[in-house]
């Protein structure tokens, strides 16, 4: 499961929440920025103009804490591309999820020669609950904060939950938190607090569920039949997730790729 696509989801709908609980501060306007930077293209997870103070947030989520190239070199590149486009100040964070006792989950800088570079670094599971309970939007990630009761930090996440009064926020919150809660706990405890069948309902992971459909699909079919042409690609990302489903069974019996062309011709 993406979790780091869990976390961008959540920071890009519910920008003002996240904000306000990494700066502090009450965050009361705020501009969301494209997070693809120029040149060679990079995507960031989150980044937010705030016109009061002037200055830019950039949120980075992490799973796991090596990657290529590694972090720090990462972050030092997302700067330098920001304030050449923006040429304001810039507050980085990177967000680790999952605990770990990798030294690099406390790497705060780059340091290579003359060059030094800073970032904020903040490790989930040292976090205190109470300010993420404080807003529905940074639910998910209470569950990841610390604790010595996981039975009561799972019930009391399930209890704000279940005071989110539209359903759809609550749904798609719901789905994030119990996803995001398979990085810590088993799942027969969650089970046991968050209610699954308000997973099930949510618009997000059902998108979610139809992502992962369609690159298996895509996998299997290319094993099947070689390399799928960008055409029959596109067609087959426009379909619904039963469609998914029915392909997925279908493909057993392609041969070649006129199989999948017909297939496709059917169902439009």
């Amino acid at each position: 499961m993406a979790y780091d696509n869990i976390c961008r989801y959540l920071a890009q709908a519910y920008p003002i929440p996240f904000a306000s609980w990494l700066l502090n501060a009450e965050v009361i306007e705020i501009q969301p920025l494209p997070t693809e930077l120029s040149l060679e293209p990079i995507r960031s997870d989150a980044l937010y103009l705030l016109p009061n103070s002037g200055q830019i947030l950039h949120l980075e989520f992490q799973t796991v804490p090596t990657s290529s190239p590694p972090l720090p070199l990462r972050m030092l590149d997302y700067w330098v591309r920001l304030y050449r486009k923006y040429e304001c100040p810039i507050e980085q964070v990177v967000i680790f999820l999952k605990e770990t006792k990798s030294p690099i989950v406390y790497v705060e800088r780059l340091a290579v020669g003359g060059t030094i570079h800073p970032y904020r670094v903040v490790r989930l599971w040292e976090q205190e609950l109470t300010p993420l309970l404080e807003n529905p939007a940074l639910l998910p990630l209470a569950v990841l904060a610390r604790t010595d009761t996981p039975e009561v930090l799972l019930k009391q996440v399930a209890d704000r939950i279940g005071r989110i009064e539209e359903p759809e926020q609550q749904q798609n919150i719901s789905a994030c938190t119990e996803i995001l809660a398979r990085l810590k706990f088993d799942k027969n405890l969650i089970r046991q607090f968050l209610q699954e069948d308000l997973m099930r309902e949510s618009p997000l992971y059902q998108e979610i569920l139809q992502e992962g459909e369609l690159k298996l699909v895509l996998r299997l079919l290319t094993r099947k039949l070689g390399n799928i042409e960008p055409k029959l690609q596109t067609q087959i990302q426009q379909l619904s997730s039963e469609q998914l489903e029915a392909l997925g069974e279908a493909l057993l019996d392609f041969s070649v790729t006129q199989d999948l062309v017909t297939w496709l011709e059917n169902y439009q």
